[in-house]
Parts: C-alpha cells; sequence; structure tokens
C-alpha cells in the first residue's frame, strides 16, 4: 500500500519502548524503564521535524523505534502508508533504503578497517544497487556532494578531521537515494567552526533530493535554523509540538520556556525571561503519578490535579499542542534590547 502525496511520509502513533529491569543473565523482569512513552508525532514529505530535550528525554530512542533499529513495546509507526512493525526480513531491508540515520558520533560511527570508498559503497552492495565501475561512480558523485574530493575514498577514517568524517556519514547514507533522514545530533561532537557548515549542507541537501528529515538535537540555537516543526520531549513524552517559529516565539510550557532561556545569546544586551527548574528529572525506574514534570514545574497554578492525571498532547491553539491541563499562558513578546531611554 502506497499512501496518497498529501499524507505524512511518517507517522508514529502511541509508540512505547520500555526496557526490563533484570537481575541475572537469565532473569525475570524485575522492573521496567519507560524510555519512550506513549508518543505520536507525523513527518510531511520535505519538512525537517525537531526532536528536542534534555539528554535521556527519549530522543534517540524514538527516533530508532521509528527505523525499527530496536523493537517498540506498543504503538504504531508508518513509513508511507506501510506498517513499519509488521514487515518481515525480505520487505524490511528494502524499506530502509528509504530511510537512513546519520550518527551524532563521526568518531566511532566509521570502521576504522575500512576505507572511505568502502564505507559509502556498502549501502550499495547490500542493497544492490550497483558494483563495479557502476557503483565506483556513485561513491564519486556521493563524495563530491558532500563537499569532499574523489581521491578521500582511499583515505581512511583516521586520516580525516571530525567535520570530514561527518561528511563522509552523509554520504554513506546518501549514496542509496533515501527518502527520509534521521539526524541524530549530527553537529553536537563538532568544533563550533564547522557546525555551520554541516548544516548548510544538510539544507542543501535536503533542496537537491527533496529530502525528509528527522532531527535530534538538544541544541535550540541549531534547531532555529533548521526546523520546519519541533516536537519537545520530557521524560519520554511530548509535551509540546508546534511550528518551529511559534514556539521560539511564544512557548507554551513552562519546560520549553526554561531551554529556550538556556540558549545562549552572544549579546550583553538582550533580555530575555528566565525560567529557573528546581530539582532534576524523576527516575525512570520509578516514575511519578500524575504529571512528570510536575516536582519541577514552576507554574504557580498546578495543584493536586496534576499529581493524579497525566496529560495528554491536546490542540491549545491551531497547529501548536501541549500536554498540559491548566490552559497555556502566553507570553508578551520581550525585546531583543532595551528601550532607550526618552529623551527630555
Amino acid at each position: 500500500m502506497i499512501a496518497s502525496p498529501t499524507a505524512p511520509l511518517v507517522a508514529a502513533r502511541d509508540l512505547s519502548v520500555h526496557f526490563p529491569i533484570t537481575h541475572g543473565v537469565f532473569g525475570s523482569p524485575l522492573g521496567w524503564v519507560r524510555a519512550v512513552d506513549g508518543v505520536s508525532f507525523t513527518v510531511s514529505r520535505g519538512e525537517t521535524l525537531a526532536l528536542v530535550g534534555e539528554s535521556g528525554s527519549g530522543k534517540t530512542t524514538t527516533a530508532r523505534a521509528l527505523l525499527r533499529l530496536i523493537p517498540a513495546t506498543s504503538g504504531d509507526v508508518s513509513f508511507d502508508g506501510v506498517d513499519v512493525r509488521a514487515l518481515r526480513a525480505a520487505p524490511l531491508r528494502r524499506l530502509r533504503r528509504r530511510m537512513q540515520l546519520v550518527f551524532q558520533d563521526p568518531y566511532s560511527s566509521l570502521n576504522p578497517r575500512r576505507t572511505v570508498g568502502e564505507a559509502v559503497r556498502e549501502g550499495l552492495l547490500v542493497h544492490r544497487l550497483a558494483d563495479g565501475s557502476a557503483a565506483d561512480d556513485r561513491v564519486r558523485n556521493a563524495l563530491e556532494e558532500v563537499g569532499l574530493r574523489p581521491d578521500f575514498a582511499h583515505r581512511y577514517p583516521y586520516e580525516l578531521s571530525g567535520g570530514q568524517r561527518q561528511r563522509v556519514g552523509i554520504a554513506r547514507a546518501l549514496v542509496v537515494e533515501p527518502e527520509f533522514l534521521v539526524c541524530d545530533e549530527p553537529v553536537s561532537a563538532l568544533d563550533v567552526s564547522v557546525q555551520a557548515q554541516i548544516i548548510n549542507l544538510l539544507q542543501d541537501l535536503q533542496r537537491d533530493h527533496h529530502l525528509t528529515y528527522l532531527y535530534i538535537a538538544h541544541d535550540l540555537a541549531v534547531v532555529a535554523q533548521v526546523a520546519t516543526r519541533v516536537a519537545v520531549m520530557y521524560f519520554g513524552r511530548i509535551v509540546e509540538l508546534a511550528p518551529a517559529a511559534a514556539l521560539f516565539h511564544d512557548p507554551l510550557m513552562p519546560y520549553t520556556r526554561a531551554l529556550l532561556a538556556s540558549v545562549l545569546v552572544p549579546d550583553p544586551m538582550a533580555r530575555r525571561a528566565h525560567t529557573v527548574l528546581a530539582g532534576e528529572s524523576p527516575s525512570p525506574t520509578a516514575p511519578p503519578p500524575g504529571c512528570a514534570f510536575y516536582p519541577r514545574c514552576p507554574d504557580p497554578r498546578k495543584d493536586a490535579a496534576c499529581t493524579t492525571v497525566v496529560p495528554p498532547l491536546e490542540e491549545k491553539a491551531p497547529g501548536r499542542f501541549a500536554a498540559c491541563i491548566k490552559e497555556p499562558v502566553r507570553l508578551a513578546r520581550i525585546p531583543s534590547h532595551p528601550s532607550p531611554d526618552p529623551q527630555p
């Protein structure tokens, strides 16, 4: 079954991934870590959905469950109308050509015993797309598209810088001509001077190849440059989902405001609202009842109902979703610079 062109390319509904806590090698589960707990979202063709949140919030686990690199505990995942969780080995391998992953760490994601050309060529051989001179041509074209000379095919990863290695990782994903690319914090391990180059490269490739991105990040300054929409995760759940411009201009959730307040602004005269969160994230092995954010929530309106009701992700305004049982408090816009003193 192929979905219509207007349907989302990727859709997750009530997706959960729980990891067992066991004692010993063959012990029965003593408990469960709810790494992802009932996540739902869609990714439309050609857009970039950013998945943001603190470390440990479930971003990478969500992405790997989408690609079926790890098994989901429950929920549904569809790609272009195909039920990903129901596929057997052969059709799943064919589908994986259309959805690829760019890893976070360019230093550990490349085999040090293989040349760059062998790493990029591997996808062509696995999916039986090209061999011999035809494969050489496609490897050369992929390297040139990511800004590397064809002679880089004969080099080993230890001969490359971090930015060059990440370009190889992008070429390896790109060479099989995917439609959907999961970028798992692709610039977080790189120098700041190189990050902008990789971000610009990903944007150029998206335009030239009509790619769809799921962009995982914790750096909201980067997300502001690349995202069409932003999904904010906390404790394995999405707590806010909105168009990027609306979310950065007027976040609905206190947690989102705290994340935005943590972004460094290279302007000593800038004035911003600061949200300080008390305490730490709850233990994933012993989640609190009700809203997981309740112990840290600075909203003075929180009450006993917040400790008993798990807030669903609901549409609070057109295209804007938040997981809170209270009506969101809209923030007035804060100017980037203080107003000048009135003239006498």
